[in-house]
């Protein structure tokens, strides 16, 4: 590490952060490791084996169980210090595909995981990898790294999230064509999306499982309407809203549901179609960019390079 940087007069509070930073987490995982050997004795007292009903767990999983628990408690800290954020995140979990009951604790303790483990690479790591390099650098690094730790967690989500949303709006349309058809084959609303759901299972297995959901709620006994509402609200899309919106509408005026989700699907197909052709005409617009950029200074290397090679031999020649 570089001189000037342990003459300091921030390394002594720099160091005192790090140990910090490492004994809490030390004292942390070794409650956890602690409480879950605790757990595992008393089971084994028990009957022997673990809850899955095997061998004791492994070391390995130890340390992972223990890792998991340790994040779903700070994430409970976290959780009760600012409840007003926790149905927001929820919710975002379940769009991202995370409807475990703890997801939200342990995306929290995550978070703030991720912003210790940022700030003791920033004090330990990156001055021994960035030795010699301007102060500048160094703390553009620390910064990139710790917005990186900030903001990371949550444009994973987006990013899973939007990917999730893309397959719902590709998947719906098959599977409105499919409720149509079992539909007017004879069989009930909720009979369909039993038969559908199985259709659905290797095309769209996101939004299969979906529809497995749906299918427990309305075995359950809950009503129509307030399932489907509860379906789009997990898939986040507009076109699951709109369906929900024309079941509930179609229930209450007592319109038949063969023609009505014959005439959405219809409509489904169209906008689809719409969506294609609107990727379409947007595709020139954007090869205009890698055409200037590397298409066209070959064509015009390509072009010119002879003619400047016959001028230069021709000068050359005289």
């Amino acid at each position: 590490m570089d001189a000037t940087l342990l003459s300091s007069p921030l390394a002594p509070l720099a160091a005192l952060m790090v140990l910090g930073a490492v004994g809490a987490a030390a004292i942390a995982l070794t409650l956890e490791l602690r409480a879950g050997a605790k757990v595992r004795a008393r089971l084994a007292s028990e009957g022997g084996v673990t809850s899955s009903g095997g061998p004791a767990t492994s070391g390995a999983a130890a340390l992972l169980s223990g890792l998991t628990g340790g994040l779903t408690r700070i994430g409970d800290r976290i959780a009760i210090q600012d409840p007003s954020q926790v149905s927001v995140t929820r919710q975002q979990l379940m769009l991202a595909g995370y409807s475990d009951r703890e997801a939200v604790t342990v995306y929290l303790g995550a978070r703030f995981a991720a912003l210790i483990a940022a700030a003791v690479l920033s004090l330990t790591v990156m001055p021994w990898l960035l030795r010699g390099a301007p102060p500048m650098v160094m703390a553009g690094s620390c910064a990139t790294l710790t917005i990186g730790a900030l903001l990371g967690p949550e444009q994973f989500l987006r990013m899973r999230r939007n990917k999730r949303q893309q397959e719902y709006r590709d998947g719906f349309p098959d599977m409105l064509d499919l409720l149509v058809a079992s539909v007017e084959a004879g069989l009930s609303l909720d009979a369909g999306v039993t038969r559908v759901t199985e259709e659905l299972e290797r095309r769209h297995p996101n939004l299969a499982e979906q529809m497995v959901f749906l299918t427990l709620e309305l075995r359950a006994g809950r009503a129509r309407k307030d399932a489907w509402s509860s379906f789009a609200d997990r898939l986040g899309i507009d076109e699951a809203r709109a369906m929900s919106t024309m079941l509930r509408q179609a229930e209450e005026m007592g319109t038949s549901l063969g023609e009505t989700l014959a005439i959405f699907s219809d409509d489904m197909r169209t906008k689809r179609m719409l969506r294609a052709e609107e990727k379409a005409m947007a595709l020139p617009a954007k090869l205009i960019v890698p055409l200037i950029l590397f298409i066209f200074p070959c064509l015009l290397g390509v072009l010119i390079l002879p003619a400047a090679f016959r001028v230069s031999q021709s000068i050359h020649g005289h």
